[in-house]
């Protein structure tokens, strides 16, 4: 069977073919019934054919059609609402053997057909024109389309696996390693992963960038229909002369797994189902070891001293300094905030014949508006920082001291660096000279950036009038030059490859 969430609420969305019967019902998960069309060719409308009887069946992602193979490798369309034939693929019938897998591809532009004489054929969804048509390598078994990927799983009968590209109409990946019918396929919902269960009583997680088995386990009893659920969480199966519903976890989601391909000589251990009951524990001790020798990758700060490296900050922090004053100036309120009046809980009330109540007395605000410039005169710890790098040539502190601050702190910081605002010429000359070497270093190069063109913004009048850090400045500009142009001419060699990349004829 297959479901399809869109339009599920206005008229059925589930289809299911059985095994002997040519007619496929509909469902509705609303209602969680049968639906109200039965779809069949119309030939066989008044009587029941002997040895035909479909075989796969698809959903388009929209909802509105289904389409249905048979034995005899007919292919044809239904109308999900109205259940009326909409066409049928081929002059007479798509393939010469029975069709063993359909699937439309997301947009409803090609529609996939497999048939059991080894033929993979694509066929336009509108027209029903043949696109491409391929030999396999052997009779399929059954196929799965990734939709959001376009990557297709084939299913063969001598229980390998293949995996082809619906762009290129090339196979891109070949697995083997059942030994039994494979009975279901899914996939991951990023495609990352194809999952396979097959009458050997196993259940394996093939990874497709790698091209690799990552996982494998044994069952009790065969697994003969896998899904996954749409956020990777949980994986169900159901199983050979079993009506339960199992859950598995995927463990990759919420604890250290590797995921190195198995080995040649791997042995997959018995896993029972998964259950509601207390069982016993299951000795798991090869995962262990495997979990211990894999120590987890921390990324270092900075891979390469050659390599320009950026910050982990958000843009936040450092892309609005130039454009403070006018945030400000947008944010600014139109009128100040008025203090409510706070009422008594008792309101006093004026001795008399006539009760009345006592007029509340005009409070008068006793806030200083002075401002106590020995608060602002005290040199913050960004400025010490600064002093000490003077003697020490070590820019670490100060510089992880201005990561952590906000735009606005970061404008109070550069501006007390001035003589006027309480600062030297000594601390405005250490500060260049910890971008210049945030430039050496290669790190947080955005930032350096950022720092240096507020620090021109507020202090340019200054730096013109003051031989020692215009010195500094140019010295600066010399490097960053430098450093710019080189980056530009990486820049623009990659850019000149993907424009070939794009216009070239492949």
């Amino acid at each position: 069977y297959i479901a399809e969430v869109a339009h599920q609420s206005d008229w059925d969305g589930i289809i299911a073919c059985h095994q002997g019967y040519i007619t496929c019902t509909t469902w509705n998960y609303q209602k969680t019934s049968m639906g109200a069309h039965k779809l069949r060719p119309e030939e066989f409308s008044k009587h029941k054919p002997i040895d035909i009887y479909a075989t796969a069946v698809d959903i388009t992602s929209c909802g509105n059609f289904a389409v249905i193979g048979l034995t005899t490798g007919q292919v044809d369309v239904y109308n999900m609402q109205s259940g009326i034939h909409r066409g049928h693929y081929g002059k007479e019938r798509a393939h010469e053997g029975a069709i063993r897998g359909l699937a439309v591809d997301g947009l409803n532009q090609l529609v996939i057909t497999a048939g059991s004489e080894g033929v993979i054929k694509f066929w336009k969804f509108k027209t029903k024109d043949l696109v491409y048509s391929t030999e396999l390598s052997s009779s399929p078994s059954g196929i799965l389309l990734h939709r959001d990927s376009g990557i297709l799983g084939i299913a063969f009968d001598d229980f390998s696996i293949s995996v082809l590209d619906i762009e290129t109409r090339k196979i891109v990946r070949t697995f083997s390693g059942h030994h039994g019918r494979i009975n279901d396929m899914t996939f991951s919902p990023d495609g990352r992963w194809l999952i396979t269960s097959s009458m050997d009583c196993t259940i394996k997680t093939w990874d497709l960038p790698s091209g690799c088995l990552i996982d494998c386990f044994l069952v009790d009893s065969a697994a003969v229909s896998l899904a996954m659920s749409p956020t990777g969480d949980f994986l169900a199966s159901t199983h050979v002369d079993d009506l339960g519903i199992y859950l598995w976890s995927n463990r990759s989601l919420y604890s250290l797994v590797s995921l190195r391909p198995l080995p040649a000589d791997y042995e997959p251990a018995v896993v029972p189902l998964p259950g509601t009951c207390p069982v016993q524990d299951v000795d798991v001790s090869g995962d262990e070891e495997m979990c211990d020798e894999m120590i987890e990758y921390v990324s270092p700060e900075q891979l390469g001293e050659q390599l320009v490296t950026l910050s982990a900050l958000p843009e936040s922090r450092w892309k609005n300094l130039l454009s403070l004053d006018v945030i400000k100036k947008k944010n600014k309120p139109r009128e100040p905030p008025k203090v409510p009046k706070s009422a008594p809980f008792f309101i006093p009330t004026v001795p008399g014949l006539i009760p009345r109540y006592l007029a509340p007395e005009e409070e008068t605000d006793t806030q200083s508006k002075v401002v106590n410039l020995g608060v602002l005169a005290q040199k913050s710890d960004f400025y010490v920082h600064l002093e000490e790098a003077l003697n020490t040539n070590e820019y670490t502190a100060p510089l992880n001291l201005l990561k952590s601050l906000g735009p606005s702190n970061i404008e109070i910081e550069l501006r007390g660096l001035a003589p006027e605002g309480g600062g030297s010429m000594e601390v405005m000359q250490s500060f260049l000279r910890m971008i210049r070497t945030m430039l050496n270093k290669k790190y947080d190069f955005e930032l350096a950036q950022a720092y240096l063109a507020l620090f021109l913004k507020l202090h340019l009048k200054i730096l013109s009038s003051e031989p020692n850090l215009l010195e500094e400045v140019s010295r600066l500009s010399t490097q960053l030059e430098e450093t710019w142009f080189h980056l530009q001419t990486l820049f623009n060699q990659s850019l000149c490859v993907l424009t070939y990349m794009k216009s070239a004829l492949l």
